[in-house]
């Protein structure tokens, strides 16, 4: 759908409508929630009638409340990107804000040689409240989305997140906040630009990757067999087998404490190895907001790296989810896994 006419020579941008709070409007009779088509969401931001660029929009049918995300949609999302690509100079993808993380990391990784902003959006009010933060984010996003450099090359071409006057690194983003403005934080990572009277770009911390003339390729082949565990005092021996030696799953990232610590208990690192022994994958990712695992500080991080765990260094859960599905859908073998989960691929670890 073209939502304004215009010069077609001008800078386009692409809006992918997945669903999710900013497209939300109150039922004057009931007073209900309920979405409503994206048209609605532009007539509500007059103001982006103001660009001088083309804007059309892509909607999804059925809208999905973030909280019901699952790879498929990361799939149509890179599918529809790799179909639009030369037609646009930058995507803005308006999105739930619960799950916004997981899909703005799993876009990171199944995007590849990327030279144009995939730009993740939503709020924390629906855009029809007189005091939405969805007007600001949603302007700012077709912005960035759509910034070049002197030499006409994208100002940011990374998968992103724009929250409140904040540009953040997808796969290194986090929500932090389940009601302020404030939702998301890169904690290992600076912004990579800030919305005040003008978009300041953080352009040495901005990722450019390895462009080559071949163009964009996606990867949408996903390997989800992963499983969760977070570690805390109390957990009982019967509850980390289920989930280590779980049938179901291929990989588990362990959720430590600190920098990557965990119960030094016989019974515990003995479920440890023999999980690592039947051939899981084991990523040891921190519970901590910022910082780092590093298995060499501490006996029991030692121990754990003797068990054969990996470490995720300063990865987010989110991101670590995204890599690991990624990974383990475009590898059999688990040892070529575990040696990239070890490399920065897209900026998501500091190493």
């Amino acid at each position: 759908m073209n939502l304004f006419q215009e010069d077609n020579n001008r800078s386009s941008v692409l809006l992918i409508y997945t669903g999710g709070t900013i497209g939300m409007k109150e039922d004057p009779r009931t007073g209900a929630l309920t979405p409503f088509d994206l048209k609605g969401i532009v007539d509500e931001v007059p103001e982006l009638r103001k660009f001088a660029m083309r804007i059309d929009s892509h909607t999804f049918t059925p809208l999905i409340d973030s909280s019901d995300i699952e790879p498929s949609l990361w799939q149509a999302l890179a599918r529809l990107i790799a179909q639009k690509y030369d037609a646009y100079d930058g995507f803005v993808i308006l999105h739930g804000t619960d799950t916004m993380a997981y899909s703005a990391s799993a876009l990171s990784f199944m995007l590849d040689n990327l030279s144009k902003p995939v730009v993740f959006t939503g709020s924390q009010l629906p855009i029809g409240r007189p005091r939405t933060d969805g007007k600001e984010n949603l302007i700012s996003a077709v912005e960035i989305a759509t910034a070049k450099d002197s030499e006409g090359r994208a100002m940011v071409p990374e998968v992103c997140i724009c929250f409140n006057s904040q540009l953040f690194r997808g796969n290194r983003s986090k929500k932090v906040n389940a009601t302020g403005f404030d939702a998301f934080c890169s904690p290992n990572y600076p912004p990579l630009a800030t919305a005040g009277i003008n978009i300041k770009y953080n352009n040495g911390f901005i990722h450019r990757g390895q462009q080559n003339w071949h163009g964009l390729s996606i990867h949408t082949e996903l390997d989800t067999r992963v499983s969760i565990l977070k570690v805390h005092p109390g957990i009982t021996g019967q509850a980390v087998r289920d989930i280590l030696l779980g049938t179901g799953s291929r990989a588990v990232i362990l959720e430590t404490y600190g920098s990557g610590n965990a119960i030094s208990k016989p019974w515990f690192l003995d479920i440890i190895r023999e999980a690592s022994e039947s051939g899981k994958i084991i990523l040891n990712v921190t519970q901590c907001l910022s910082g780092e695992v590093d298995m060499d500080i501490y006996a029991t991080g030692r121990s754990l790296k003797e068990a054969g765990v990996v470490s995720g260094h300063d990865i987010t859960t989110e991101a670590a989810l995204g890599k690991l599905f990624y990974l383990m859908g475009t590898y059999a073998e688990n040892d070529r896994v575990k040696m990239l989960l070890d490399k920065n691929l897209k900026g998501e670890i500091s190493k």
